[in-house]
């Protein structure tokens, strides 16, 4: 759907009565709808329930619901939509066009686009929006100085009515970067009285900002680690500048050895992000919010959940997924993230509770990486909009099925036409498989051309310094992260321990992730580790052929626009799956030496 149609679908008129009413007995943000024949009554607590329960009766409508009954209310407060958008209006990790909110180093945007795009948003549940990457440049940084502050203030004033309230990203070493100071260290008092001074100016401006968000001590950014200080140290200085002011610190968790030797097979990257936060439960602030990132290695097509989620009881944390398909497919490659996300909200975290049962208790937001853009589009491929829909509807309730959500997106894009709806709801539910199919095999991860991560490299990151190995040799591959071999399995609730620590049981698709076998090794399917290799990787390409018939099969019901812009990424998604299907069989062919079972061309 183009900026135009999506805006003429969110600004149409409900020909119906509605009626509004107040009950405070309701949740915050929640509502209740009622009514049929044209005659409806929403019902909130609050005037962000009332707004969310009029985009929800404009979207049962749309979807030719006529009888109308629902209590909704968002199972977390914060549902958070991190931008990586640079100053100079590049967007990092970006697949649809510049930045919509920064050029040439200030802020510069569409007022009407800004004022759509925030209706936009809060029509899917999102209610807090950081505008500025989380790698803040000298820059960025600048964004709570005199010098962007105002017209930063004025885009909060966009995103107000729509009850978004705005994150700043805000760099650790600030005190030094723009305030002059020797140090950052955050237990000198002329540190905390810098961060309160800043803050109070921020708050003057934006009286109602969320807080602010920082990267710290990771990937070469300056933290308090590097200052001899603990984690809970940083983020507690920053935090009581802003605790006067209702505001909170969301302290990325995104910290690991970045430098590390090849060699070394006792560090394992999985591990740092229990390693360095568990130990420091009860020592942050009760404004000082965890981000944790879903999984433990880096949005990865296929990973376990982190360990940390839910491990740390006196201390909140968020979830953070990435929306923009860094990984999966950079918007180029279909990957409908709403089945990866359904089954991440569905894993569990012990013998008998699953990580959906810790949302609202033990994780107090869910954040994403956005995957908008100034494209006409928004988001390069017009079938991506449907993970920023997704995101919103698992935010608000992660019990949500991934087809409920799927269908209902295309039901509000395309219509409701079942001759249209289903096939694509198939295609769309099989695409994150697909897409595994011939991408890294059954966890090994990493796989992908360095730096820009898109394309296959079997040996990209293999001997670099990221801490990101699948050590796969002539005779095996994995790494072994039992008590044998990294112990990375420990950090998991025993039951999950005993799970992944055993090959018969550790679930089959994240075999190579928490294991080391040879390439005889034989699944459940009864094939050989190898021989599954070969054959997924020629599925994918013979299944990325599928959606073209299948995408081909639909033009005459669909919008001219769309038809030609998804038929183009499928046929860039097919060149980017057979490049896979051939590099990654030839690369395992020539390293074991061992032929495909069934004699297709692999290159020799």
């Amino acid at each position: 759907m183009s900026y135009s149609e999506s805006r003429a679908w969110l600004q149409s008129d409900i020909s119906s009565d509605i009626r509004y009413e107040t009950d405070t007995s309701l949740p915050p943000e929640g509502f209740r709808l009622s009514g049929g024949s044209g005659a409806y009554t929403v019902v909130s607590a609050d005037e962000a329930g009332r707004m969310y329960g009029s985009y929800a009766l404009q979207a049962k409508l749309s979807l030719g619901e006529t009888d109308v009954s629902l209590e909704s209310a968002p199972a977390v407060s914060e549902r958070i939509l991190n931008h990586w958008d640079n100053i100079t209006g590049v967007v990092e990790r970006g697949y649809s066009g510049a930045s919509l909110f920064f050029k040439d180093g200030a802020l510069a945007y569409d007022p009407e686009r800004m004022r759509f795009y925030a209706r936009l948003l809060a029509s899917v549940g999102v209610n807090r929006i950081c505008f500025n990457n989380v790698n803040v440049t000298p820059g960025s940084a600048k964004l709570i100085t005199g010098e962007l502050l105002p017209s930063l203030s004025k885009l909060a004033a966009i995103f107000r009515p729509f009850h978004i309230r705005v994150i700043i990203a805000v760099d650790f070493n600030s005190p030094v970067l723009l305030g002059g100071l020797p140090t950052s260290d955050p237990l000198d008092g002329s540190i905390a009285a810098w961060w309160q001074s800043a803050a109070d100016a921020v708050y003057k401006e934006i009286p109602d900002l969320a807080g602010f968000l920082v990267k710290a001590d990771s990937e070469f950014r300056n933290g308090p680690a590097a200052l001899g200080r603990t984690q809970a140290d940083g983020a507690n200085v920053i935090a009581r500048a802003l605790e006067a002011h209702g505001g909170k610190v969301y302290w990325r968790c995104f910290v690991y050895n970045c430098e590390q030797d090849w060699r070394d097979g006792v560090t394992d990257r999985p591990k740092a992000a229990y390693d360095h936060f568990f130990p420091l439960d009860g020592e942050f602030d009760r404004n000082v919010v965890l981000q944790v990132k879903h999984g433990p290695s880096d949005f990865q097509v296929r990973e376990p959940n982190s360990p940390l989620l839910g491990a740390m009881k006196h201390t909140s944390q968020a979830v953070e997924l990435q929306i923009t398909q860094e990984y999966t497919g950079q918007q180029i490659d279909l990957y409908a993230l709403a089945v990866q996300w359904e089954e991440i909200f569905a894993a569990p975290v012990s013998d008998t509770r699953l990580t959906r049962d810790l949302i609202g208790s033990e994780v107090t937001a869910v954040a994403a990486v956005a995957n908008t853009g100034s494209g006409e589009n928004w988001t390069g491929h017009t079938l991506a909009q449907a993970n920023l829909y997704a995101f919103g509807r698992f935010a608000w309730d992660p019990s949500v099925s991934a087809q409920d959500v799927l269908n209902d997106w295309i039901g509000l894009t395309f219509g409701t036409d079942p001759a249209l709806r289903e096939p694509l709801l198939r295609m769309m539910l099989s695409s994150r498989g697909v897409y595994e199919k011939y991408n890294a095999p059954l966890g090994v991860c990493w796989m992908v051309n360095i730096h820009h991560h898109y394309g296959p490299s079997p040996e990209g990151y293999e001997f670099s310094k990221w801490g990101t190995y699948h050590r796969a040799s002539r005779t095996a591959i994995g790494v072994d992260r039992t008590e044998n071999g990294t112990g990375y399995t420990a950090q998991y609730h025993p039951a999950l321990n005993k799970l992944y620590s055993d090959p018969k049981t550790c679930p089959e698709e994240m075999l190579l992730y928490f294991h080391r076998l040879p390439y005889d090794f034989v699944l459940k399917s009864g094939k050989t580790l190898l021989q599954h290799i070969y054959d997924t990787h020629f599925e994918g390409v013979r299944d990325v052929e599928g959606f073209i018939k299948t995408w081909d099969a639909l033009k005459p019901l669909l919008p001219e626009g769309a038809y030609r812009s998804v038929a183009a990424r499928l046929q860039w998604q097919l060149l980017n799956a057979r490049e896979w299907r051939d590099v990654i069989n030839t690369y395992f062919f020539r390293l074991t030496g061992i032929p495909d079972e069934k004699g297709r061309t692999i290159y020799p």
